[in-house]
């Protein structure tokens, strides 16, 4: 069932561009609703409140899929739901704009739209490349190992904590520095295993030789957050002439696209040998 849901929504994701189809559509009305719901309009400042409101929804899918005692209809549910969760427009529409001012000679527009990148996601200070592998990371495959382990409500818990790092709302709410940091830390937790599957996965389809102790290294090292952890081994995995600004986002792109398709290819095989659902 998993498989199935990945591939069509992988597949769909791509040819749906409609604002209906993009998670922080429903993510901005969730928010309005709690508006109305909590009148003091501070839940995105109380820690109870936050709780609640990153849990509500994984629990409201899960009690609907227990609900529903049809396999297709517990496959369609739970499809539209990651076609909702998967990908992000605006960083697509950023890595566009990055190369057609790249390829123009425009050094300081590719700048501009890094900066602007950075301040969106919430990222560090680092390269566009780097900064599009870690993305690539935070919207497909993190999601897709969430979605295979807990399902559909497993994808919208990591997705909602996404959101509220990246401060997707409107200006009328303010969130509180300490629940962005609290966030931050339990996000880091969550995704000290997957981030490792992932890097991984670069040994494969990168330099394995080179990347391999640098992999190694990371299982021991408490001190790295996973960007850079991730980052690192995806950069010694590929090579690429650094004097060029499009030969860095180009390789690592590509880099992510091949480990994207092989943790799908071990997701098909752990669901034949019924490892996985």
């Amino acid at each position: 069932m998993s498989l199935i849901s990945l591939l069509i929504a992988l597949i769909a994701e791509r040819h749906l561009s409609s604002s209906f189809w993009q998670f922080n559509y429903y993510y901005r009305r969730y928010v309005n609703w709690w508006k109305g719901v909590d009148r003091k309009k501070n839940f995105l400042q109380n820690k109870s409140k936050i709780f609640a409101f990153i849990l509500l929804p994984s629990i409201v899918v899960s009690i609907i899929l227990n609900i529903i005692d049809d396999d297709l209809l517990s496959l369609i549910f739970s499809t539209l739901i990651l076609i909702v969760c998967f990908g992000c427009i605006n960083s697509r529409e950023a890595y566009k704009c990055f190369l057609r001012s790249a390829f123009r000679g425009e050094i300081t527009t590719c700048e501009i739209n890094r900066q602007q990148l950075l301040q969106d996601k919430g990222l560090e200070d680092q390269g566009f490349g780097q900064s599009l592998v870690w993305l690539n990371y935070r919207y497909y495959l993190a999601i897709m190992i969430f979605f295979v382990l807990f399902g559909a409500a497993g994808a919208i818990f990591y997705r909602l904590l996404i959101s509220i790092i990246e401060k997707n709302h409107d200006d009328e709410v303010v969130i509180s520095e300490n629940i962005i940091k609290g966030c931050r830390q339990a996000l880091a937790i969550i995704d000290w295993l997957p981030v490792r599957i992932t890097a991984f996965g670069y040994i494969f389809v990168g330099n394995f030789s080179k990347a391999l102790p640098y992999w190694f290294e990371s299982l021991y090292d408490f001190t790295r957050t996973p960007n850079q952890v991730l980052i690192t081994v995806a950069q010694v995995a590929e090579d690429y002439d650094v004097d060029d600004c499009t030969a860095e986002p180009c390789l690592l792109v590509r880099l992510a696209k091949r480990n994207l398709l092989l943790l799908f290819a071990v997701i098909s095989i752990l669901t034949l040998l019924s490892v996985v659902n």
